[in-house]
């Protein structure tokens, strides 16, 4: 496998002694694009915010291209689920951007022309130049997101956790992303991804960890999305797997209409 970007061990997670992940062993190779996949409840979320420290284990530990968190903290940078953010507070697409360029220890230093042009190049790459001066919660969902991935680019880190990036966005939004996610994979980024939907698994990504508290399976998505994994990930959801078993199968996963999904 190429070098790892992430590598967990006997990883165990518990809210009020209720394990969330129990056990969990996976690596995760450089420069892919990942997906992480499962059932509501299955962990997913606090996978991520295990990998980002924002959770402490019960037992067990993660290391970042070969090292603990605090060794490589500017090399990771985490886009949260959109519903966890306060749109309401007042604040511009710019200023949320820009907060992609501090460090810790550096917190109170003004932004150089250098730091500026990033921010600049990061609201356009996301397809949000006309937008920079506007406050955050004036714009769309998709939109919104958007500008959290900007955020993301903005810091230049290698390793990227997004958490849901696609869930309430517009059809030009998923586009955008979409390209994105593209861009940086060809840069050499990692992206690790929560993704719910199962009939874009084998579009989006080159890897797949399909996890129900404990790891179901990990590896490339050719070997690893089968309908037996499945199965064991969703359990006695069937209704839902029926037809994505079936595509599986025939390898026939199509392309959704994204001019039939509601937009934000």
């Amino acid at each position: 496998m190429a070098d790892i970007a992430v590598e967990a061990h006997n990883l165990t997670v518990s809210y009020h002694h209720k394990p969330v992940l129990w056990d969990v062993d996976f690596q995760l190779p450089q420069g892919s694009l990942i997906g992480i996949v499962g059932p509501n409840g299955s962990g997913k979320t606090t996978l991520l915010k295990s990998i980002m420290g924002l959770v402490q284990p019960d037992s067990g530990y993660v290391e970042i291209f070969g090292k603990p968190l605090e060794q490589v903290r500017a090399r990771v940078s985490y886009v949260p689920q959109r519903e966890s953010v306060d749109w309401d507070f007042p604040i511009s697409v710019r200023e949320v951007v820009e907060m992609g360029r501090y460090r810790p220890g550096r917190l109170l230093r003004r932004l150089d022309s250098t730091d500026k042009a990033i921010v600049r190049q990061s609201i356009a790459r996301v397809g949000l130049e006309a937008f920079a001066d506007q406050q955050i919660a004036q714009l769309s969902g998709g939109q919104q997101q958007r500008v959290f991935i900007a955020r993301a680019l903005a810091q230049q880190a290698d390793l990227y956790l997004m958490d849901e990036p696609f869930a309430g966005v517009d059809a030009t939004s998923e586009r955008a992303i979409l390209q994105l996610l593209a861009e940086m994979k060809v840069a050499g980024k990692t992206v690790v991804m929560v993704h719910h939907d199962l009939q874009t698994v084998q579009e989006y990504f080159d890897w797949v960890l399909l996890l129900n508290t404990r790891l179901v399976a990990c590896g490339p998505v050719s070997s690893a999305f089968t309908e037996d994994n499945l199965r064991q990930a969703y359990g006695g959801q069937l209704t839902i797997l029926s037809k994505v078993a079936h595509l599986v199968e025939e390898h026939d996963f199509p392309v959704r209409d994204r001019s039939k999904k509601q937009r934000t």
